[in-house]
């Protein structure tokens, strides 16, 4: 099969198209036809060597943890699954990812692709979504009627974010610039913050949760807004160096998370998809090239793109 992969740690001209095996599977996994891949932080974080000390394996390496495509064959313990059926998911990180004609998936991570999305629809929606639904109602613990300011509502994760808190019966705050305000506003915002002009510590007061999606200074001040007495701040980007200073002797929660993949939240997710309460946002499509993978990195380390950035194969 064809792979782009990387043989050691750089900018994005360390990407290269190999010929590689196509993956053995266990009793308990699906070899799936990728027909769609996405682009995360993580592929172009860990193709420049950020992530070694979490993830040291032996090159080469095929990025990506994105999938939507068709099932090929299944292993002999497999049985809710059979070739042929549709499905997408955030496979487990390993050293073999989906930057590739076919790809391994445990079944306990797969859910089936909704009839009304496009495999491209569907590849932009695991890693991202998985991590709002997680950072919302696994760790924030969101309720009904709380309100919850998502942090880069444009952004691949905040898309879906929004989505996911508003279908759940939240007031949901996002902040964006005002180009963005059409397409928040259409996801479901209640109320928007321009980053650009103006202070989340000057409109926001008493919020229940914070999704942290930027980290650092935006992290340490979203702290100032948050109910004192029940507030909570989840993650996605680690923890800033003065949160614990801040939060200390208050009653205020933070937890900084890292997503653990989950068949059955995406299936929830999946579930929403098809009664057209959450959607993909896509900024790009890229085809499946050595090329396009290069122009698509390049794009998605901007931290620029509105939604998600898709390989399409």
């Amino acid at each position: 099969m064809q792979a782009v992969v990387i043989n050691h740690y750089g900018d994005e001209s360390t990407l290269e198209m190999a010929t590689l095996p196509i993956p053995e599977i266990t009793d308990s996994q699906v070899l799936v036809e990728v027909k769609a891949t996405s682009i995360n932080p993580i592929d172009w974080k860990l193709r420049e060597g950020h992530l070694q000390q979490m993830f040291d394996w032996e090159f080469p390496i095929v990025l990506g943890w994105d999938v939507a495509g068709i099932i090929k064959e299944v292993g002999s313990k497999v049985t809710d699954w059979k070739i042929g059926d549709e499905v997408f998911a955030r496979p487990d990180t390993t050293r073999n990812g989906t930057y590739a004609q076919f790809t391994a998936v445990d079944t306990s991570l797969l859910a089936h692709k909704p009839n009304n999305i496009s495999f491209e629809e569907a590849a932009a929606v695991p890693l991202a979504s998985e991590t709002a639904y997680q950072a919302l109602f696994t760790h924030g613990h969101l309720q009904p009627n709380e309100t919850v300011l998502i942090q880069a509502g444009s952004g691949g994760v905040g898309t879906y974010a929004i989505q996911l808190a508003k279908a759940h019966g939240a007031h949901v705050i996002t902040t964006t610039s005002q180009s963005h305000f059409e397409l928040v506003t259409d996801l479901g915002a209640d109320e928007i913050v321009d980053y650009r002009n103006e202070k989340i510590t000057d409109k926001l007061k008493n919020i229940d949760l914070v999704i942290d999606t930027l980290g650092g200074a935006n992290q340490e001040e979203a702290f100032s807004v948050l109910n004192p007495k029940t507030g909570r701040q989840i993650s996605i980007v680690g923890e800033s160096k003065n949160t614990q200073d801040i939060i200390k002797d208050t009653n205020l929660q933070f937890t900084g998370i890292w997503l653990q993949p989950n068949g059955d939240n995406l299936q929830e997710i999946a579930n929403l998809m098809s009664e057209d309460k959450v959607k993909s946002i896509i900024d790009s499509v890229f085809p499946f090239s050595k090329d396009g993978i290069v122009k698509a990195h390049q794009l998605s380390a901007t931290n620029h793109s509105t939604g998600k950035v898709i390989i399409k194969f």
